[in-house]
């Protein structure tokens, strides 16, 4: 059984927070969400780690995070770059935009082998996540069995602007549908979404929604490289500056089509993220809350 790698998207600059999120410090030490991402998961057991990042970012990153971590994992570096496509494809002109998560993990599939695990930089996942993932990779399963972590959305919502997320329904344990919204405002404890800007659906604040926090076997990487060029066939035509190739769409692929089965591990630690700047304050507090009741000691990987 080959040891599971943890694949770190760092690529992304954070528009909507106003700089670069991923290494913007959480505590008095210095620390950023992913120093307490990498801690908690090597505490479950990880020891592999591929930061997925852009060249542009490449210095800052390395010198802030990834140079700390090569004493602690086998740590490899991933460059998502946009002209990195099948061949006979090429970047529409006019395009900036990446072409999403599923493109960003596929694009480390030289510097991976085995079972993996995918987390966003920018999200606190807690620790227990990170244990109940790691022993499912672990197992001895079909390279076709995955799982992911599901939280709830009245905790993973911001009260300063819209947010994405996958929405699940669960079937005995297992995901049997995700769709992806990208526009969702909270509404009390609950939330709701639109797809135009005018018209809103409601979501309870009960509804399991992926937080990008999936545990992949080893036939993951071949299936979202098999269904790129079709996602691209299908998608550049319509919207060819800004279509995204998510992890959802292939997981819901493999559901339907009975290709692979996902298990959906509940989590019930708190979610935080920054997606605006406004979030800093309660990520801080919540945090410092942590490490006041001992569950993080002062020195993290350092």
């Amino acid at each position: 059984m080959q040891e599971p790698t943890l694949v770190i998207l760092a690529a992304g600059m954070g528009s909507r927070f106003g700089g670069l999120k991923q290494i913007t410090a959480v505590d008095s030490h210095g620390h950023a969400i992913i120093d307490f991402s990498l801690f908690d998961a090597y505490r479950a057991g990880f020891r592999k780690v591929a930061f997925i990042i852009k060249h542009e970012i490449e210095e800052d990153f390395k010198a802030a995070i990834g140079h700390r971590m090569e004493k602690y994992f086998d740590v490899k570096y991933v460059y998502q770059q946009l002209d990195m496509l099948p061949e006979g494809y090429s970047v529409p002109e006019g395009r900036t935009k990446p072409w999403g998560t599923a493109h960003a993990v596929l694009c480390a599939k030289e510097a991976v082998q085995g079972p993996f695990a995918v987390i966003n930089a920018d999200d606190f996942y807690g620790r227990s996540a990170y244990c109940a993932l790691f022993d499912f990779l672990r197992a001895d399963r079909d390279g076709s069995e995955h799982a992911m972590v599901a939280y709830l959305l009245k905790n993973t919502v911001t009260e300063y602007g819209s947010v994405a997320r996958g929405i699940c329904r669960v079937d005995g344990g297992y995901l049997s549908d995700i769709v992806e919204r990208l526009h969702i405002e909270k509404r009390g404890e609950d939330g709701a979404y639109t797809e135009d800007g005018e018209n809103w659906v409601p979501l309870s604040g009960h509804s399991p929604v992926s937080m990008n926090f999936w545990g992949f076997g080893p036939g993951m990487m071949e299936e979202l490289e098999r269904r790129f060029p079709e996602w691209l066939d299908k998608n550049l035509p319509e919207n060819p500056l800004k279509c995204e190739y998510f992890l959802p769409f292939v997981a819901n692929a493999l559901i339907k089509e009975g290709a692979g089965s996902i298990r959906v591990l509940n989590c019930h630690e708190t979610w935080h993220g920054i997606t605006y700047r406004e979030d800093m304050e309660s990520v801080v507090s919540y945090i410092a809350a942590l490490r006041a009741q001992g569950v993080y000691p002062e020195t993290l990987l350092d």
